[in-house]
């Protein structure tokens, strides 16, 4: 069961982001507002959760939610800035949409760094422990996704419909096949034709 807050009585907006180990599309982050008492027995991890539920909480999420954004950082920025800033650029970005301003900030993962006047907390797996967290989790995750079907019908080659842009092996054999796109990040791809790596 997940918590449902870190602090209570504290207006917490929970973070997270899907894509970093990607090849291809941008890296997207979301930020999360729920109200008290918000549960669900399907929210989890989205890395947990089938593709239909992580459909269905999204819609949940975004009705009821106190508030909440989305927002992505392209391949081309990631190259010039690296993932890891990316990351913290799309989070940021996210939070800074919020038509409703936090108090303090539950962030997936070890690091963070941001221009927001607002306290943080880094947790580890933090997508399986706190309910905001997994909300922002969920859509992250179904926000790029779909991204990805839609930049996948331009370059049906590489099925980024199924493979969403990850390294998987089909995906690195397209790339060496057909060569890179204005959505691959050229700092990912400097090993293409090492596959056996990657199967």
């Amino acid at each position: 069961m997940l918590k449902a807050c870190f602090s209570e009585g504290t207006l917490e907006a929970g973070c997270d982001e899907a894509g970093r180990g990607c090849l291809a599309g941008p890296v997207f982050a979301a930020s999360v507002i729920l109200p008290p008492g918000f549960a669900h027995p399907l929210l989890n991890d989205s890395k947990q959760m089938s593709e239909r539920n992580r459909e269905k909480l999204r819609d949940i999420i975004r009705k009821e939610a106190v508030a909440w954004a989305v927002e992505q950082v392209s391949a081309e920025e990631i190259d010039r800035i690296n993932i890891l800033n990316a990351s913290f650029a799309a989070m940021t970005g996210a939070v800074g949409k919020l038509t409703v301003r936090p108090e303090s900030l539950l962030i997936d993962g070890n690091r963070f760094r941001t221009t927001l006047d607002i306290p943080y907390r880094c947790i580890v797996g933090g997508d399986g422990i706190y309910m905001p967290i997994a909300a922002a989790s969920v859509l992250a995750k179904t926000y790029r996704d779909d991204f990805m079907r839609q930049i996948g019908a331009e370059f049906p080659e590489y099925n980024w419909a199924k493979n969403k842009g990850y390294p998987t092996r089909e995906h690195r054999i397209a790339v060496a096949r057909y060569g890179l796109t204005p959505y691959h990040r050229r700092t990912f791809n400097p090993n293409i034709d090492q596959l056996s790596l990657f199967g």
